[in-house]
Order: C-alpha cells, then structure tokens, then sequence
C-alpha cells in the first residue's frame, strides 16, 4: 500500500446498508410474506402474486414508476394488519434473515466497528422488520419505511418519508445531522440501482453483486465492484477503472482511515483478505 497516501478521517463517519441482496442474500420481503401466509395474514393467491411482482421488479430495475409500486406494495402488504400481530411474525422472520446474513457482510459490520463507525441498514422494508434485524447484528439502528397506524391498525399511508430511493438519502441525511456526521467521509454499499442516490451521497460507494445498470455506473465512476456469495470468499471484479478503487476501500476498512491520490494500475487487489 506504498503507493498511496494515507490519513485519517477528520470527523466521525458511518456506514450505511441496504438490505435485500446486499446485507442478506435474498429478498426480505419474501421471508415476510411466507411468515405472514402460515400465520393466516395473507391469502396465498396475494403470496404468490406479491412474489412475482417482486421477482419482475428485480428484473426489470428501478424506475420512476416502479418506485410508486414499491411503495404500494410496501404499504398494502400491511394495510388492514395490526401492529402487534406484525410484529409477532419477527419469532420467524428474524432467524430465517439471520441465517441469510452474507459471511462477508458479518465481516464488514466488524471492520467498521473496530474502526469506530456507527452501522445503519436502509430498506424499504417495515421498519418493524429492520430495526431489530439491525440490533440483532449489533448494528446501530434500522431505517426502514413507517406505515400510519390507526388505533393500532395499519392505515396503508406513509409515516414519514418512503425509505426507497432518494428517501434513502433523507433518511441518512437526518441521522447525519444528528449525529454530526460528514457522509463524505461515510460508506455506503448496495447492489441495485434503485440505490443510486444512496451511493451518490457518500464518499465511499461500495457496490455488492450489482445489477446491469448499477455495475455500468460503478465502472464508469471507479466504485468498487464486490461479489458476496454464500461462502467467505470475496471475488473483485476489477477493470481499469475499479483497480485503484477497489484497493482504497479494501485498505481503508482495515486501517479506519481514508485514502487519496490513488494512482492505477496496482495490479490484483483482494477485498477482505482472511
């Protein structure tokens, strides 16, 4: 690590994780809804028919209009619910999406807490959901998207902005400052393009497993590139423009600090090294 020149943060940071596909392998969402049919919440028809939006949506990417169906999803998955019986569904769901925590993702959350950072996941996902999936890995907190409840029954409205897209950045925006941070200096990994603003807003975008638009922009902008599989092994995908990148973000989690005048062409970098 010659090659570059190394300091120290100057303010506190953080790092900030999606969810699905990212911080686990899989969709939340389905863990959620297999949970919610076998406790009689959701006919199985809905179950089937929400599975398939999901899968079509993954294929098919992010756009202006299917973020509103995400947000219409989110919200009529819970509309009618009542808090409590939701809530209760976390003796399922919660070790079901614990066993889908990457091996990876576990070793990061540790290097960004020896480093001394505050860890957030930011989803869509109910807040109910992520908080404590959150505070079970011994993360910081949870963002997730809060519903209206009425008398102690989901409404099927927003409690505060929709936790997708651009209401991520608002969502660590607001931790930002109240937590006196510099999201320049802060981390951020996802691997959808639906996250862009999210990536965008921080000084040290990761991109995990990403989808064709989300790589395009990674190369395009240098940003590391990390494939998480089920095992603990990272592979890079390096390429002339990712190299130099890559190997910032690898040094960076282990010594806590943060790099510049990185210079190309150093040749093979192993991201998270055992």
């Amino acid at each position: 690590m010659s090659e570059y020149v190394r300091f120290a943060s100057t303010g506190p940071s953080a790092a900030f994780f999606d969810l699905d596909r990212t911080l686990i392998a899989g969709s939340s969402a389905f863990v959620l809804g297999l949970a919610a049919r076998r406790a009689g919440m959701v006919p199985t028809r809905r179950f089937v028919a929400d599975a398939a939006g999901a899968a079509a949506f993954k294929l098919r990417g992010a756009t202006d209009l299917t973020s509103d169906a995400v947000r219409d999803r989110v919200l009529g998955a819970v509309a009618g619910v009542r808090h409590d019986d939701l809530v209760a569904l976390n003796a399922e769901v919660l070790p079901r999406l614990l066993a889908k925590v990457r091996p990876e993702a576990r070793r990061l959350l540790d290097l960004h807490r020896h480093a001394g950072r505050n860890t957030y996941i930011v989803s869509a996902a109910p807040v109910e959901l992520v908080e404590p999936l959150a505070h079970s890995l011994g993360m910081t907190a949870g963002i997730g998207t809060r519903s209206e409840l009425v008398d102690g029954v989901y409404t099927g409205g927003l409690s505060g902005p929709f936790c997708y897209g651009p209401g991520k950045v608002t969502a660590m925006e607001e931790i930002a400052r109240w937590d006196g941070l510099d999201l320049g200096q802060c981390y951020a990994y996802s691997d959808s393009s639906s996250d862009l603003p999210m990536l965008r807003a921080v000084g040290h975008p990761v991109v995990v497993n990403p989808d064709g638009r989300l790589e395009r922009e990674a190369r395009s902008n240098g940003w590391p590139v990390v494939h998480f599989s089920q095992r603990t092994r990272v592979v890079v995908r390096r390429s002339a423009s990712a190299v130099a990148a890559t190997a910032v973000a690898g040094a960076s989690f282990f010594a806590g600090t943060r790099y510049s005048s990185v210079r190309r062409g150093s040749g093979l970098v192993r991201l998270l090294r055992h």
